[in-house]
C-alpha cells in the first residue's frame, strides 16, 4: 500500500511558493541592474522610470517577441494576459525602468465590458497596472474558467471586463487602468494610468501608498 503525503504537506508547499513569488517580487523592485564589465550598479535612465506616457506605443515584454510593438488585431478574445511596456515611439526607450511601470495587455468580449471599461479600451483590447496591490507581486496569472487575472502569490483575483475590479483575495484596490488608441494600427497609450499604482503592504517598498 502507498504512503499518502499528509493534507498540510501540500498546503505548506503552497506557502513556500508564494513567499518566494513574494520575495522575487521585492528584488526586482529594489536591486538595480548591474553593468556587465565592471559589476557596478547601473543608473537608469530617467525617461525609462517615467509611467507610460501619451502618444507611446506598448511593446512585447517577454519571450521572443520582447521589445516588438503589439499590433490592435493582436491576442485572442479572453485568452491569457500578456505583459507589455510602454515605449516612445521617437526615442525608442521602453520605460522598463522600473516594475510600477509594467501592462497587462488582453482582448476582452466587447458584450462582457462595462461601460467605463468600453471607454478606455481599443479594438477589445484593455490594459492595466502589472502589479498586484496587494504585496505587489506580478499578475502573471489567469483564470480561464471565471475570465479573471489572478496573482499568483495570494489569489487575488480581478476581473478585467470591469475595471479589474476584485472579485476575489485579500487585494485591497482594483488595478490602475491604461486608457488606449490605435496609433497607426499599434497599441498607443491614451492617457495616464487611471487609479492608484502600487501596492498596500507595508515595509516592503516605498512606492505602495
Amino acid at each position: 500500500m502507498g504512503d499518502k503525503q499528509h493534507p498540510e504537506a501540500g498546503n505548506s508547499k503552497r506557502i513556500q511558493r508564494r513567499k518566494v513569488l513574494g520575495g522575487m517580487c521585492m528584488v526586482g523592485m529594489a536591486v538595480p541592474a548591474l553593468a556587465p564589465a565592471t559589476g557596478r550598479a547601473q543608473v537608469p535612465d530617467p525617461e525609462s522610470l517615467k509611467p507610460p506616457q501619451v502618444n507611446d506605443v506598448l511593446v512585447h515584454a517577454f519571450g521572443d517577441d520582447a521589445g516588438s510593438v503589439i499590433a490592435v488585431d493582436a491576442l485572442a478574445a479572453d485568452s491569457k494576459q500578456i505583459f507589455a511596456w510602454a515605449m516612445d515611439p521617437a526615442s525608442g526607450m521602453v520605460r522598463s525602468g522600473s516594475r510600477l511601470n509594467q501592462v497587462v495587455l488582453i482582448r476582452v468580449d466587447p458584450a462582457r465590458m462595462s461601460e467605463d471599461t468600453a471607454t478606455r479600451s481599443i479594438n477589445g483590447l484593455v490594459a492595466y497596472s502589472g502589479v498586484c496591490s496587494h504585496t505587489g507581486c506580478d499578475v502573471t496569472d489567469w483564470n480561464s474558467e471565471f475570465l479573471r487575472f489572478q496573482c499568483p502569490c495570494h489569489e487575488s483575483q480581478f476581473d478585467p471586463a470591469d475595471g479589474a475590479r476584485v472579485v476575489g483575495g485579500p487585494a485591497p484596490w482594483q488595478l490602475a487602468a491604461l486608457p488606449l488608441k490605435d496609433i497607426d494600427g499599434h497599441v498607443g497609450v491614451a492617457g495616464e494610468f487611471e487609479g492608484r499604482v502600487g501596492f498596500q503592504q507595508p515595509g516592503l517598498s516605498p512606492f505602495g501608498i
